[in-house]
C-alpha cells in the first residue's frame, strides 16, 4: 500500500506583533519660558508725618506786633527802610466783633465807598430790635438775619443780591457749617475754603477778614492790587507781580507775612502823598 503524505497543518496566519511593533507617542513641542529670578521685596519706610505746628498767637497778643517788627526788619532789608520810616501798624487790641457780624459787614461794604458803606451798616443795625438798646454787637445774629426780609433789607439801601448774600450766610451759620468756635479754629487753608462756600465773599474778603478781624499773623493777600503795587515799588520790579509770583516775593516774611502786607499799602499810599507833594510844587513854581 502506497504511503501517502500527510496534510500539513496550516500555518498560522502572521498576526502583527505588538510586542515587537513600534509605538510612536505625537506631542506638541513646548516653549520654554524662562522666568527671571525674584527680587526680594524692599519695604520702604514712611516717615512718621510731620508734627502740626501750633498755631502762631494774634498779633493782638502781647509782645508778637514787636517780634513781627523785628523778624521783617531782620529778613528784609528793603522792607527794613519802610519800617523804619513809618508808624508802627495799630491792630487794635480791643475785643473785635464775633465772626459772623463781621463777615456780615464785609459783605455790607463790598463795592461801596465808606461813607455810603457806613450810612447803609448803620441803618442795617437800626432794623435790630436789640441793637436800639444799645448791644449791637449782641443783635447780628444769624437769627435775627434770617428774620429780615429781602424788602426789608431793599429798604435801607442793599441790593438784592447782597440780601441774598446775607441769608446765605446766616443760613449755614444756623446749620452748624460755620460757627464761632471753628472759624476760630481753623487754620488759613481750611478757613479760606470753608468762607468762600458762601454766596458773595471770595478770596480777598477772607484775606481782610483775618487780617483785621482774627487779627491772623502769616496771611498775603496775594490778590489785592495795592499790596502787589507795594511789592512792585520796594523791589523795582518792571512788572506788576501775578498773584501767584507773590508768594515767591514775600516768602522772606514768613512768619508775619500780615504785617508784610500791612507795610505795602502805607509804602504805596506814601508814594502817592510824594507824588501829590511834587505836582502841587511843580504847580506852584
Amino acid at each position: 500500500m502506497p504511503k501517502t503524505r500527510s496534510a500539513a497543518p496550516p500555518r498560522p496566519s502572521a498576526a502583527p506583533s505588538t510586542a515587537n511593533a513600534t509605538t510612536r507617542i505625537s506631542f506638541r513641542s513646548r516653549k520654554i519660558v524662562k522666568t527671571p529670578p525674584t527680587k526680594p521685596l524692599t519695604v520702604t519706610a514712611v516717615p512718621p508725618p510731620a508734627p502740626i505746628a501750633p498755631p502762631l498767637p494774634a498779633l493782638t497778643a502781647p509782645g508778637e506786633l514787636e517780634a513781627a517788627l523785628r523778624h521783617l526788619s531782620a529778613a528784609d532789608p528793603l522792607l527794613s527802610s519802610v519800617i523804619a520810616s513809618t508808624d508802627a501798624p495799630s491792630f487794635t487790641s480791643s475785643p473785635s466783633l464775633p465772626a459772623f457780624h463781621s463777615l456780615a459787614r464785609s459783605i455790607l461794604y463790598q463795592q461801596l465807598a465808606t461813607s455810603a458803606a457806613a450810612a447803609i451798616y448803620a441803618r442795617f443795625l437800626a432794623l435790630l430790635p436789640s441793637a436800639a438798646e444799645g448791644a449791637p454787637d449782641c443783635a447780628v445774629s444769624p437769627a435775627a438775619v434770617l428774620a429780615l426780609a429781602a424788602a426789608d433789607l431793599r429798604a435801607i439801601g442793599v441790593s438784592g443780591r447782597k440780601a441774598a448774600y446775607l441769608h446765605d450766610l446766616a443760613a449755614r451759620f444756623t446749620a452748624g457749617d460755620l460757627s464761632e468756635s471753628s472759624v476760630a479754629a481753623m487754620d488759613e487753608e481750611a478757613l479760606l475754603a470753608q468762607l468762600t462756600k458762601v454766596k458773595g465773599i471770595g478770596e480777598w474778603t477772607v484775606h481782610m477778614f483775618m487780617i483785621f478781624s482774627l487779627h491772623r499773623p502769616d496771611v498775603l493777600p496775594s490778590g489785592d492790587l495795592g499790596v502787589r503795587k507795594g511789592v512792585q515799588e520796594l523791589y523795582k520790579l518792571k512788572a506788576l507781580p501775578k498773584p501767584e509770583e507773590m508768594a515767591a516775593s514775600c516768602d522772606r516774611w514768613r512768619p508775619y507775612r500780615s504785617v508784610g502786607a500791612w507795610f505795602m499799602w502805607r509804602l504805596l499810599e506814601s508814594k502817592g502823598a510824594a507824588t501829590k507833594k511834587a505836582k502841587k510844587g511843580n504847580a506852584s513854581s
